[in-house]
């Protein structure tokens, strides 16, 4: 299974493409797609939108993964991510794939066992899990692949209740 993961913005829109063959996780790219913070959000969007349906194109994933905004003090901010993430599963559906999101908290718990872990902590599981030399950056890219890595840790873990509940 692959999954494109996307950690929304839009400014910077992280994004990273993982592939689960039974429980070995393989990268296959990452990165970030950059907007100029000066141009219309209309012009950001739209840049997003675009760019989101050529990695679509390209890799053709089985599910996209989306982080859902963390909304704490600054409710412009999570405004605007909301927007980027609304793009990212407008992508999604355009092309049928299926997509789900999952919070801040739920990355952490998936990726580093613990829902409080720093930044820094999930990006170094997210090195180990992918066996990469070093912390993939920049840092939007780390957050992306940790929600792919999620989705499939979560899909893995829904695979093995079912044929827990299948045997006699």
């Amino acid at each position: 299974m692959i999954v494109l993961g996307i950690d929304p913005g839009t400014v910077t829109m992280g994004y990273g493409v993982v592939e689960s063959n039974n429980d070995d996780l393989s990268l296959i790219d990452f990165g970030a797609l950059k907007t100029s913070e000066r141009s219309p959000i209309g012009e950001r969007l739209c840049y997003l939108y675009r760019e989101l349906l050529c990695l679509i194109q390209s890799y053709q994933p089985d599910m996209v993964a989306v982080e859902q905004p963390f909304v704490a003090s600054n409710a412009r901010s999570a405004l605007a991510i909301g927007r980027a993430q609304a793009i990212a599963l407008l992508a999604a559906a355009t092309q049928e794939i299926p997509t789900r999101e999952y919070t801040p908290t739920q990355v952490k718990q998936s990726v580093a066992s613990y829902g409080a872990s720093s930044k820094e902590q999930v990006q170094e599981m997210v090195r180990l899990q992918l066996g990469l030399a070093e912390v993939p950056h920049p840092n939007d890219a780390a957050d992306a692949l940790a929600v792919a890595i999620c989705h499939l840790r979560e899909i893995h873990l829904s695979e093995l209740l079912a044929r827990q509940g299948e045997k006699p």
